[in-house]
């Protein structure tokens, strides 16, 4: 009888590690993904909200960061791609 509770402790404990990953990594890589594809997307004359936010219409696009230009005085800030939190307006192609 031992061998049939290791078993079902086998069992249970597969059933949970399967749960854990429908319920956390299957949604974190799905907003990876989306999170990827926003980076992506992005266009010059974007509006965008960066993560601390500071919201700003993005001026120049390089590979790895970009730079925003904000406030009344259209201040210019250089910011990491990864420092985007969300795009507010997209700018419609002619």
């Amino acid at each position: 009888m031992p061998s049939s509770q290791v078993l079902q402790t086998v069992i249970w404990l597969g059933a949970m590690f399967l749960m854990l990953y429908f319920i956390v990594f299957l949604p974190e890589k799905k907003r990876k993904k989306n999170f990827q594809s926003l980076l992506d997307s992005l266009k010059i004359n974007d509006d965008v909200m960066t993560k601390g936010g500071i919201m700003g219409k993005i001026v120049t696009i390089k590979d790895d960061y970009i730079i925003i230009q904000t406030g009344p005085e259209n201040a210019r800030i250089k910011l990491h791609k990864n420092g985007i939190g969300s795009v507010t307006k997209k700018t419609e192609e002619q």
